[in-house]
């Protein structure tokens, strides 16, 4: 492959792609067996096996093209991911957790460990799970309590380790023909390939979960566990936070995707049943109190996220993969995104929403595990506000003056300038008195920053020529630049009284420098742009 190309596949080959699994869904994932696989709480091994068998393949697209895979990119996970997510996101879980489970060999193994486990896995459609979460620890990979202690032969040379631990919530736990797991060695934390048939590993029971109940989670119990020392992954230890941080990238904006499918489907079905339901001898489309409250709110979230989601995939093809913190801000605010849209889908359908047979509250159920595993919504707002709050007062405010101006240049919406710029101000005001200290205070900053940055990425995105719908997608994206300002604005005056750190002089002058006014004056003409929107939307 040429190296100075961007990854991934070309766009007719990534059509195929989606096709073959739309195709495979309506033949194998109707909705009376998505049905059952959710009240039997079943792990579908013969439909997943299909997905990885000659006939399909999916697996292919996430291994690279030199061990027999497709080769895909950042921007293909996101599409895949999204389509997936859509039809199930049990099944999407389970699928796709191979994709997690495969990264640390991509990003960390050497040529022969690719060689050997990456094309097994291409070849014989391995089911693979990641082994990092534990029970006392959870994703915090720095308190890691699994070891792994070398042993040693003859001639004083590490030939195999002996691993002792417990991982939690591993999916694909206990149908997995293979792990990779993450130990910790005299070196450092280090990632193993782990075979299921090695002597000592056991599985736990089954979770019975809340949702995504298609997908199989389990412990995985490793108990004097000998693996020899080539599966070491690197067969250098210490270098497991390194690896793990590398997919970090890929893995959140997997995630990041599941959010956003699973609230495009639920948003899909309330548009149609509010199109279709008539109420007082009308459409309850035709009621803003369906439309604004119900259905435009999430629709510009939603949009907003997939501008946002889209850089990072492109960005990652670009070969940039030091993305922790855009990785945080995809998962955050998309996450969050897509249970809101499933949440106010099933007041959408009212009582309707509530059974099983419009399948929203399944989707509702399915959607919530976004915000928790591979990191919780917290975490990721801890990640996001301590990494924003350095980079900004290190560029003495200029991060986010200079998204302003980047905006403003392009000719994007002038709310969003205003809405990154009063950020700039509001970090520097909160850090004279050391208020990102304050862990709420912290977590409402991260909040403000996912909100700037979505903006700056849907105001640029709405400013390209080939958009689709171009009315639809600007109007959408000038309520979320207003929104945005509206926030920096009303939150970071809460936040300094709340603090009861400054005095009225003190928060005059922040509202001077942030333009306050004008950030709450940028919500002028919301209701004709959300008009906009529905009419967009009955296309």
């Amino acid at each position: 492959m040429n190296e100075n190309l961007p990854a991934g596949l070309d766009a007719e080959s990534r059509e195929f792609v989606l096709q073959t699994l739309k195709t495979f869904a309506e033949r194998k994932l109707g909705q009376e067996t998505r049905l059952r696989l959710d009240a039997e709480d079943e792990f579908p091994m013969e439909l997943v096996q299909e997905l990885l068998g000659p006939e399909v393949g999916l697996h292919l697209i996430f291994l690279p093209e030199e061990v027999g895979g497709l080769g895909g990119g950042g921007y293909d996970l996101l599409r895949v991911s999204e389509e997936m997510a859509r039809i199930d996101l049990g099944v999407a879980t389970a699928f796709l957790a191979i994709a997690l489970g495969v990264d640390p060999i991509i990003v960390g193994g050497t040529e022969e460990q690719k060689q050997k486990w990456l094309g097994r896995i291409a070849e014989e459609g391995l089911i693979v799970g990641y082994g990092v979460t534990e029970p006392a620890a959870g994703s915090n990979v720095a308190s890691l309590a699994t070891v792994a202690e070398p042993v040693l032969n003859a001639a004083g040379e590490v030939e195999s380790y002996r691993i002792n631990g417990t991982k939690q919530f591993i999916t694909n736990g206990g149908v997995g023909d293979l792990y990779t797991i993450l130990a910790r060695t005299p070196g450092g934390p280090a990632f193993f390939v782990v075979e299921r048939d090695r002597e000592g590993l056991s599985v736990g029971a089954h979770e019975v979960k809340h949702g995504i109940r298609a997908s199989n989670t389990a412990q995985v119990i490793l108990e004097d566990v000998l693996v020899p020392a080539d599966q070491l992954l690197g067969e250098i230890e210490g270098e497991g936070l390194n690896q793990s941080n590398k997919v970090f990238g890929f893995t959140r904006l997997m995630v990041a995707a599941f959010g956003l499918g699973a609230g495009e489907e639920a948003l899909e079905r309330a548009i149609r049943y509010g199109q279709e339901r008539q109420q007082f001898g009308a459409p309850l489309f035709e009621k803003q109190g369906f439309t604004h409250s119900l259905i435009v709110p999430h629709f510009v979230r939603l949009e907003a996220s997939r501008a946002y989601l889209e850089m990072v995939a492109h960005t990652l093809d670009q070969g940039n993969h030091a993305l922790q913190i855009e990785g945080a801000i995809a998962k955050y605010f998309t996450t969050e995104a897509g249970n809101a849209a499933a949440d106010a889908s099933i007041q959408a359908h009212g009582g309707y929403g509530y059974t099983q047979e419009y399948e929203v509250e399944k989707i509702r159920r399915d959607v919530r595990i976004t915000t928790i595993y591979e990191g919780t919504s917290e975490i990721m707002k801890s990640i996001i506000g301590t990494h924003r709050w350095r980079m900004v007062v290190r560029s003495k405010g200029g991060f986010y003056r200079e998204m302003a101006q980047a905006v403003w240049q392009a000719g994007g919406d002038d709310a969003t300038g205003l809405a990154a710029s009063a950020l700039a101000e509001l970090y520097l005001a909160a850090h004279r008195t050391k208020l990102p200290r304050r862990q709420w205070a912290l977590f409402e900053l991260a909040r403000l920053s996912a909100e700037v940055e979505t903006a700056v990425q849907f105001s640029l995105k709405a400013l390209d020529e080939d958009l689709e719908n171009p009315e639809l997608i600007r109007a959408a994206s000038r309520v979320h630049a207003a929104s945005a300002a509206r926030e920096v604005a009303q939150t970071g005056l809460r936040l300094l009284r709340a603090s009861d750190a400054y005095s009225e002089e003190e928060i005059q002058t922040w509202r001077d420098a942030s333009k306050f006014e004008q950030c709450l004056a940028a919500s002028a003409g919301e209701m004709e742009l959300m008009e906009k929107i529905v009419e967009g939307l009955k296309d």
